[in-house]
């Protein structure tokens, strides 16, 4: 059983938790909520607190295919206001910033955010590492193979499972050595890989067990969803529930989501199936 401490708020993932989406930007590839203001995400926030959300990350920072990085000072611009406005409304829930600037950790943590969750991994960032050893929170370190700008021309792997698998085993000695006490684990769903590496990483997830480490899946409305079934990304809910259902299954304890209501079922549902007796 894993547990995490936030900030002296202990998180128990005996049974998965689900990770509620709030993109506060303009150009994500699915919701960006930029323009809502910062009221009406606070508000959005508590509706996902309600429907089962156990973590709320904030980013702002577009990471879809092709997009172009946003300085650290107008990243956080755009989410330090929102974190004080969420926990000012939500005082209990636990925040995760989602970015790869070490600075902008730093303001978010000391705005009301408990977990830092990198895409880059701490490539992005020399100082990330050791920034998060020294704010003494969770850290999420994500696989992805060059950058948001680039990923979509590097999906080239000779093996993606042990590849990912290998980068984790190296990244977790850095972070041990930085003074990283609680680190979980993302392989980084279409972050520089095809679909069909996608699928294979999702098939074998199972794999990642070895590092002992709890293990998120970010598979939310993305394009192995989509492209997949020939539909948009707005009609990509029962295709997103069916593979988070197969991530849960295959050991995931963390679910990334915009649609907290159904992860909170598929949760449920699952836990049930693997209590059952035999």
């Amino acid at each position: 059983m894993y547990t995490i401490n936030c900030r002296g708020k202990i998180l128990t993932l005996d049974v998965p938790l689900v990770m509620g989406v709030i993109n506060v930007t303009p150009d994500s590839f699915y919701k960006g909520d930029l323009n809502l203001g910062t009221d009406a995400l606070a508000v959005m926030a508590g509706t996902m607190i309600n429907d089962g959300a156990d973590i709320i990350d904030l980013g702002g920072q577009s990471t879809r295919p092709g997009s172009i990085p946003l300085p650290a000072a107008a990243e956080a611009q755009r989410v330090i206001p929102v974190i004080k406005a969420i926990t000012a409304k939500h005082p209990g829930i636990i925040l995760s910033i989602d970015t790869y600037y070490s600075s902008v950790a730093v303001a978010a943590v000391e705005a009301g955010a408990s977990i830092v969750n990198d895409i880059s991994g701490g490539n992005a960032d020399p100082d990330m590492l050791s920034t998060v050893a020294a704010l003494k929170v969770p850290y999420i370190c994500m696989h992805m193979k060059g950058t948001p700008a680039t990923m979509h021309q590097e999906a080239s792997y000779d093996n993606v499972v042990k590849e990912v698998l290998d980068f984790f085993i190296a990244r977790l000695e850095d972070c041990r050595n930085a003074g990283i006490n609680d680190v979980i684990i993302d392989p980084g769903f279409g972050f520089g890989k095809s679909i069909e590496q996608n699928f294979s990483l999702l098939k074998d997830l199972q794999v990642f067990s070895i590092l002992n480490r709890p293990l998120l899946a970010g598979l939310s409305r993305k394009r192995t969803v989509y492209k997949t079934l020939g539909i948009s990304p707005e009609q990509a809910l029962n295709g997103t529930t069916v593979l988070n259902t197969i991530a849960l299954l295959n050991g995931a304890s963390i679910i990334r989501v915009h649609d907290v209501k159904a992860a909170r079922e598929v949760v449920t549902l699952c836990t049930a199936c693997k209590k059952a007796p035999h």
